[in-house]
């Protein structure tokens, strides 16, 4: 019974330090400065600074003015599980090759483990191909060739793209790449679930 009395004496909220925190990261999540929250929430921008900075413990009932500008509830709140891979641009040279011979295969996002999907920015050199094999796996995939030319096989179909055209399918269906031309071909494809 003592520690309901407490909390219902101490309306504050506890670990004020992570309720800042939290603060601030819902609010860039958002993409909100202080003041864009503080006005949606109807309390001045140094409330707000103040509970980001972990300077002032926020009572429930300030806590929900301003959760409720967001609006999100409390418990919401609480157990929102941040990205713990807050990278989201990425230069040429954090894209590593996962490529296994001449073709380029760079990764996008590759330190993101969590990743639902692939996205590559591949390179085939004049004349190389995925392999005599078809390859077939589950999922869906899609590509857009940048530059030169990419004979795509899917089933029996077969188009020679060239640059803006793009392929969409079912990765199931046995398929296959070639680059027939006499210069590299690049485009930036995705497939999901991510096969790499």
């Amino acid at each position: 019974m003592a520690n309901m009395e407490s909390v219902i004496q101490s309306p504050e909220v506890k670990g004020n330090d992570d309720v800042g925190a939290r603060l601030k990261a819902v609010r860039k999540m958002h993409g909100w400065s202080q003041r864009e929250l503080a006005k949606r929430a109807g309390v001045t921008n140094a409330t707000i600074s103040l509970i980001e900075q972990g300077r002032v413990s926020p009572s429930v009932g300030s806590l929900k003015k301003v959760l409720d500008g967001i609006p999100m509830s409390m418990a919401d709140f609480f157990t929102l599980q941040f990205d713990d891979n807050p990278h989201v641009f990425f230069r040429a040279d954090e894209m590593p090759n996962v490529g296994t011979g001449p073709i380029q295969y760079r990764l996008l996002g590759a330190s993101n483990s969590k990743r639902a999907m692939s996205i590559l920015y591949e390179v085939y050199p004049p004349g190389q191909d995925t392999g005599p094999e078809l390859l077939s796996h589950d999922g869906e995939e899609g590509g857009v060739v940048v530059s030169g030319r990419l004979e795509v096989t899917v089933g029996a179909e077969v188009a020679v793209l060239g640059s803006g055209d793009g392929y969409y399918f079912s990765s199931r269906r046995p398929h296959r790449f070639r680059n027939p031309g006499d210069c590299d071909c690049i485009l930036v494809s995705a497939n999901s679930p991510p096969s790499v």
